[in-house]
């Protein structure tokens, strides 16, 4: 179960890339409104999720929970609205592969962070060195996405 698990996350974080692009293309086609890419992203996905939900049933004692939660639950699709809006937005002016290592290592540390801590109500995983390690590991892989090309002239210039 766990590697169909793990091959699920590797899943999304294609579709994520994915979506970048399509998404960054898409606005260009509506003469470059990101918001209205963004929008239409929501909005299709909504529709998806809002079918797929009725379809599983208890959607609306689901919903009859949400003016009972505390603010800080209801920012997730706030949250997530800004996140495609930036890779919409991003995506031409820095590329999908600088946009998406920014992107993980976003992720990476923030989520580390949150699972040591416990934060947002999150089981307390502590962070062992070798988690640690390998997110420095994943961090040098950024800098050298990011910055690679300038050292390796940096350095033929050197030798």
């Amino acid at each position: 179960m766990i590697l169909i698990s793990f091959a699920l996350a590797l899943l999304a974080g294609v579709a994520i890339a994915v979506q970048a692009a399509v998404n960054s293309q898409l606005a260009g086609a509506m003469t470059g409104n990101t918001l209205a890419a963004a929008f239409y992203s929501f909005l299709s996905g909504m529709l998806v999720l809002g079918a797929l939900a009725w379809m599983r049933g208890g959607l609306g004692d689901a919903l009859s929970v949400i003016p009972a939660q505390p603010g800080w639950r209801l920012v997730g699709g706030v949250l997530g609205a800004g996140a495609i809006f930036c890779t919409v937005w991003l995506a031409p002016r820095i590329g999908l592969a600088n946009l998406l290592v920014l992107v993980i290592a976003g992720q990476l540390l923030s989520s580390v962070a949150i699972d040591h801590f416990g934060w947002l109500g999150a089981v307390v995983r502590p962070a062992a060195s070798i988690k640690i390690a390998g997110a420095v590991v994943v961090l040098l892989g950024v800098a050298l996405t990011l910055f690679g090309e300038r050292l390796i002239a940096m350095l033929a210039r050197a030798f």
